[in-house]
This record gives C-alpha cells, structure tokens and sequence, in this order.
C-alpha cells in the first residue's frame, strides 16, 4: 500500500512554534523541580502520536528518550545519597547538565531543520 504524502498537512508556523515550546519546556524544567519537563512529555506524546512528519516525529521520540534516560539514571544513581551528599550530588549534577545538553543540542538541530541524532 502506498502512502499519499498529498494527503497530509503541511507545516505551519504554529506546528514549529509547539517544537520551541515544549524544548522549552524540558530545558527549563529544573526549575521545577522536573513538573515542566512531565507537562511537556505528554504533549511529546500526544502530538507524535498525531504527527506524520519524519522531522517533527524524530524530535519527539528524541524528547521522549532524554526524559525517560534521565528518569532511569537518576533512579540508579538516587542510593550514592544514602552512601553520601557528595557523591549523589555530583551524579545528579552530570546527569543534569546532560539533560540540559541533549535538550539544547535537539532544540538547536531542530532549529536548522536537521534530525535530531
């Protein structure tokens, strides 16, 4: 079965201006304690489950991915606090800047219209 690429709706600036958005949203998302960065992975979710564009469906899934890869080593790293402050505060602050990184480098790239990876 072919896909009619006529059938779908071209970009607006409105469709760019949600991408911005919810970068924005995941980068600043420390200084809420990660709520903002929850917010913006259900709309990740839900418009990349709407979304028909290779780009746009790459960046989402790319958002996605950095929140889920932060989850999951802040959980591994969590007991270097028990052991003690320094050592999980140092783990928290790499995997923090590496958030920050990731959400940068996509929002960059989606900038200039490139795939995020």
């Amino acid at each position: 079965m072919e896909t009619d690429f006529a059938s779908f709706e071209a970009k607006t600036p409105a469709d760019r201006t949600v991408m911005h958005v919810l970068y924005g949203l995941h980068t600043v998302a420390w200084a809420s304690m990660g709520t903002l960065a929850v917010i913006a992975l259900v709309i990740n979710y839900i418009k990349r489950s709407d979304e028909h564009d290779p780009l746009y469906v790459n960046h989402h899934s790319y958002m996605i991915a950095t929140f889920w890869w932060t989850v999951l080593w802040l959980v591994v790293t969590g007991p270097l606090w028990v052991l003690l402050i320094a050592p999980g505060a140092i783990a928290y602050a790499i995997i923090g800047l590496w958030y920050l990184y990731r959400c940068i480098r996509g929002w960059l790239r989606f900038a200039d219209n490139r795939q995020p990876r």
